[in-house]
């Protein structure tokens, strides 16, 4: 089997999506499946390209304008002396029209991956619209955002397959606070809450401003209690006005962007992670710091819910309730510092099994020989 993958990103990117994108490479070329798959990122890569699994070519050149991708799109899908696709994978509903485009000059099912609040309400592209009803399948890494992204799309529900991210086990582990970085954020004999991710000003709502507007009152409960905010972007000179203006500043570390060689013992200093967002389409972090042995506080307004098993793996609040949130805190903090029973719900092995379940039992495939 031959798969055609349109991506956002994976080799040589930070984030969720190049994670998942990189997973799903994986997975897809992982025995018995073993598809050969030709994966084209739409964005360049910031760092360098390595563990490139054998049965994947990676393009890193087809990266670069819209018509630079669209370009290298056709070079794979018109060049008779190419292998023919099976599939198209979509990987983020901006490359529809793209991908639509490969589907059909090759034939082949078109397969849409959605990732989160991009797919929540109908997109802003009339052609992405237009296009809706030439996917096949879709697969979203949540049950909320499967149940959105059907609200708005002439799209029937058994279409529609849920695969969540997953986590590597082996990547992470319960571990003692590092002294080096205790030093470095000054947190020795401290109460450590954590909050890992992007610092956008289009992405104010994964829950930082939550947890700072009820600092104060943690304070009052915890006088130790220090929040340590993990992430770049340029929503941090608000951020750390807001700390500012709430007295809270003494008691915030703003510690920028975390490399990934690093991500594992930042999650060890925290006493608890807490991320009660509005917008989170699932949330790998919240995977990451329970496979470190931290409690885990997730939000019943978007999809981190289910990051924590609606409560079975961690707690749940209400955003929009400032004691429900102390509430979460002070019940996670009193929690033991172990990895939940249940987090391999959400192993690699899964999310592989997951994955050649599908392409065997999709309708659209059957004519294929898995």
């Amino acid at each position: 089997m031959h798969i055609l993958a349109l991506l956002t990103d994976a080799y040589g990117h930070r984030g969720g999506i190049a994670k998942f994108n990189r997973d799903l490479c994986r997975a897809l070329t992982a025995d018995p499946l073993a598809a050969q798959v030709t994966a084209l990122p739409r964005v360049p890569p910031v760092e360098p390209i390595d563990n490139v699994p054998p049965r994947v070519t990676y393009h890193p050149e087809a990266a670069g304008s819209k018509l630079t991708y669209a370009w290298h799109t056709l070079r794979h899908t018109c060049n008779v002396q190419r292998a023919t696709f099976n599939a198209i994978i979509c990987g983020h509903i901006n490359l529809l029209p793209v991908a639509a485009l490969a589907s059909w000059l090759q034939g082949a099912p078109l397969i849409l991956i959605l990732h989160g609040i991009d797919a929540w309400t109908p997109h802003d592209s009339w052609l992405v619209r237009k296009l809706l009803p030439q996917v096949d399948t879709f697969v979203t890494v949540s049950q909320c955002t499967k149940d959105r992204f059907l609200d708005w799309v002439p799209l029937r529900a058994d279409q529609g397959h849920v695969i969540p991210d997953c986590i590597d086990l082996d990547a992470y582990s319960p571990g003692p606070k590092r002294d080096e970085l205790l030093d470095r954020y000054d947190l020795h004999d401290r109460t450590v809450l954590l909050t890992l991710g992007r610092l956008s000003s289009e992405e104010q709502y994964k829950g930082h401003d939550e947890i700072l507007e009820v600092l104060p009152d943690l304070a009052d409960e915890i006088p130790d209690v220090a929040y340590l905010v993990c992430g770049d972007g340029d929503d941090r000179p608000r951020l750390e006005r807001k700390a500012e203006r709430l007295g809270v500043a003494d008691r915030t570390v703003f510690a920028g962007y975390v490399p990934e060689e690093e991500k594992e013992d930042h999650y060890r200093l925290a006493d608890a992670f807490v991320m009660p967002g509005r917008g989170e389409g699932f949330g790998i972090v919240y995977l990451e710091a329970m496979a470190c042995g931290v409690p885990v506080v997730a939000s019943s307004a978007d999809a981190s819910r289910e990051a924590v098993r609606d409560g079975q793996l961690g707690v749940v609040v209400d955003p929009d309730d400032p004691d429900d949130i102390k509430r979460g805190v002070y019940r996670v903090l009193d929690a033991d510092r172990e990895v939940p029973d249940g987090l391999d719900y959400f192993s690699y092995n899964n999310f592989e099994a997951r994955w050649h379940r599908l392409l065997r039992e999709n309708t659209v495939l059957s004519n294929h020989s898995l």
